[in-house]
């Protein structure tokens, strides 16, 4: 079972900064006014309580204006929430890695296409781009990557060279922009291998790598720990999907 949060959730953010909680009523109203946006699917808004994006949102520090990366985008969910979170004067950009449409043989992108042609959503771009080639049209305040860490090892999505691809991500942020990873965690040490098999990867393997493109970790957040999770199983298991242990990292350039 998940933590169960009664007054407040707390997120560590850095290790000098220690320990803050932020009550729900917290949440700023642009966030907030994401999660009610009327456009969103109802399959969306279900998945809200076990996906946690308002606190999500709230740690990343998601500001009016921002231009944000969505990468690995999937069906969108937070495409739409970081559109409505933005506003008009702010960016997405939905990228999705041509690999994982031939991995899927199937276009993986159509969903944030037609997100991106909603008059509703005109600050979103979906982009497809081959993983080893990330580029931005324009240097971003955000990237974002939840759940899709762990594939930069997977051999039919993979990228050639990872820490050629966190520099990359480096390269395309604004001085003081964040990169933010969600994943599932692993058992410490287990690397490469339970990213392949189990679609985990370990937090400390992801901290190394990151920092060592120039990067600065500056907050954890505990919002999707499950401490009963078997990090042993795969995370498609029927008896964990959907409540895996996933840790939350906020690196900043």
């Amino acid at each position: 079972m998940f933590r169960k949060a009664t007054v407040a959730l707390t997120f560590v953010l850095g290790l000098a900064a220690g320990s803050h909680s932020f009550a729900a009523d917290a949440i700023p109203a642009h966030v907030a006014g994401a999660l009610t946006d009327q456009g969103r699917p109802q399959k969306d808004k279900d998945r809200d309580a076990e996906r946690k994006p308002g606190e999500l949102l709230t740690f990343i520090g998601i500001k009016q204006g921002d231009k944000v990366v969505d990468f690995i985008a999937g069906d969108g969910y937070f495409t739409r929430l970081f559109a409505k979170a933005v506003g008009p004067n702010g960016k997405v950009y939905a990228v999705t890695p041509n690999e994982l449409s031939m991995f899927l043989k199937s276009d993986a992108s159509a969903p944030t296409k037609a997100i991106a042609a909603d008059a509703a959503y005109k600050n979103v771009s979906a982009l497809t781009i081959p993983i080893n080639e990330f580029k931005m049209p324009e240097s971003v305040d955000v990237v974002w990557i939840r759940q899709n860490y762990h594939d930069y090892y997977f051999k039919p999505i993979g990228v050639t060279d990872a820490a050629a691809m966190n520099k990359a991500i480096y390269n395309s942020l604004k001085p003081g922009g964040l990169y933010v990873i969600v994943d599932h965690s692993a058992r410490a040490g287990s690397g490469v291998e339970a990213a392949s098999t189990l679609h985990r990867y370990d937090v400390e393997a992801v901290k190394k790598e990151v920092t060592a493109a120039g990067f600065k970790l500056e907050g954890e957040s505990n919002v999707l720990c499950n401490p009963a999770d078997d990090l042993s199983k795969g995370v498609f298991d029927a008896a964990l999907r959907g409540h895996t242990d996933q840790y939350v990292l906020k690196f900043r350039k």
